[in-house]
């Protein structure tokens, strides 16, 4: 008889993949986890943001019905002579929190770091500010501005001119600036600080065996070892300036002259005062466009960190 001889490179036998029932049937209980949390994600996140879109092509009445009226809301954005001004105050805003409170939170940490003693104690009392309520922080920080406040009291004590930090224009922005400096800084520090103190402490010590003294270290170890953390800080606290209206609203209502009209604020106004809420969202997609080039510059350099 003949014999059958075996193939050479014998099938492999199919496996068979799992079907989409079998896998949701698998993966239930974390899908069912995560549908509350990705309900609410749609309804107040994305919901808002399409319809910010659809809105800035209409003239928005809820009472008689919305009204398809084309470009014409991006027309008065860009026609308005106050969003030049908005737009300015937004970016010399943006500046001065740069200049005043981006490297204090980054000083702070440092400085926590190379104590001895009291360390917990520096770090809660930095971070108290952060915890302060809005309305009680408005009101400690217009009487420390008031014209016979404690810090004009000082002024006028050492021989100089009480300043009106709330209703000169030149002072106003900036007053604000140093107010959230001091309230906001406790957080950024702690981040900052969990930075530093990861940072192998054999690095100090060689450096301290060669002669290198505190400020040598800071520039050759600590300040590099940071450096993605202070560009990603760097680019949230853009995007939160370019947002910022509560205190310029609660403070000042964009006053003195508009010298604290933000662009953010201006959207309020045009939605709440005005009531063109047609005109708020187009200036809402603008601004949305903006900051989504910083969000991809973020999201960016976030990877290349982790990486």
């Amino acid at each position: 008889m003949n014999q059958i001889s075996a193939p050479l490179h014998p099938s492999k036998p199919k496996i068979k993949s799992p079907g989409i029932l079998r896998t949701l049937r698998k993966h239930m209980w974390g899908y069912l986890f995560i549908v509350p949390a990705a309900v609410i994600f749609i309804l107040f996140l994305w919901m808002p943001i399409i319809k910010g879109f659809v809105y800035s092509f209409y003239d928005v009445d809820f009472v008689q019905g919305n009204e398809f009226v084309g470009l014409d809301n991006y027309k008065t954005v860009f026609q308005d002579s106050e969003v030049p001004v908005a737009i300015r105050n937004a970016l010399y805003y943006m500046m001065l929190g740069l200049v005043l409170g981006y490297w204090v939170p980054i000083v702070f940490a440092i400085a926590i770091s190379e104590l001895r003693k009291f360390q917990g104690f520096v770090r809660v009392a930095a971070y108290l500010p952060n915890v302060i309520p809005v309305v009680v922080l408005y009101g400690l920080w217009r009487w420390f501005y008031d014209p016979v406040g404690p810090i004009n009291a000082v002024i006028t004590g050492t021989g100089g001119e009480s300043v009106s930090f709330m209703t000169d224009p030149s002072w106003s922005m900036l007053s604000l600036v140093i107010m959230e400096t001091w309230q906001q800084f406790g957080s950024a520090m702690l981040l900052y600080l969990a930075a530093v103190l990861s940072i192998p402490r054999d690095w100090y010590e060689a450096a301290e065996m060669d002669g290198a003294g505190v400020w040598a270290r800071i520039r050759y170890i600590t300040l590099p070892s940071i450096k993605n953390l202070a560009l990603l800080m760097l680019l949230l606290q853009l995007i939160g300036t370019s947002q910022g209206f509560q205190s310029q609203l609660a403070m000042l209502d964009g006053g003195p002259v508009n010298a604290t009209l933000t662009y953010a604020l201006l959207i309020v106004k045009y939605a709440t005062t005005r009531l063109e809420l047609g005109v708020a969202s187009a200036m809402g997609v603008l601004m949305f466009l903006v900051l989504s080039v910083l969000a991809v510059l973020q999201f960016r350099l976030s990877n290349r960190r982790e990486s």
